[in-house]
């Protein structure tokens, strides 16, 4: 259980926007992913300093994974609508 938290625990995860060509309706797709990004390696911590840092590294990545999830849910919603809208356009 420890070592999620230790390989997530110096990352937040944010929403990117990627893009796609979708031939059959001639239009570029947007999607919307997560993407992990490391902020901070654990170096030089000792005892209850590197506990401490794993909780708050731990609740940091928590919040990034929901906070960034809803966006990229929702980006991804707007994204597909808009790719249907278009696509019957033409």
């Amino acid at each position: 259980m420890v070592l999620p938290i230790i390989v997530l625990g110096g990352c937040v995860f944010l929403p990117v926007t990627t893009t796609e060509y979708d031939a059959e309706c001639d239009i570029t797709k947007r999607h919307m992913v997560l993407k992990p990004h490391q902020v901070e390696a654990f170096v030089g911590c000792q005892d209850e300093g590197c506990a401490a840092l794993l909780v708050l590294a731990g609740a940091v990545t928590a919040t990034s994974v929901v906070i960034s999830g809803s966006v990229a849910v929702i980006g991804e919603a707007v994204y597909w609508l808009e790719a249907k809208r278009q696509c019957r356009i033409r």
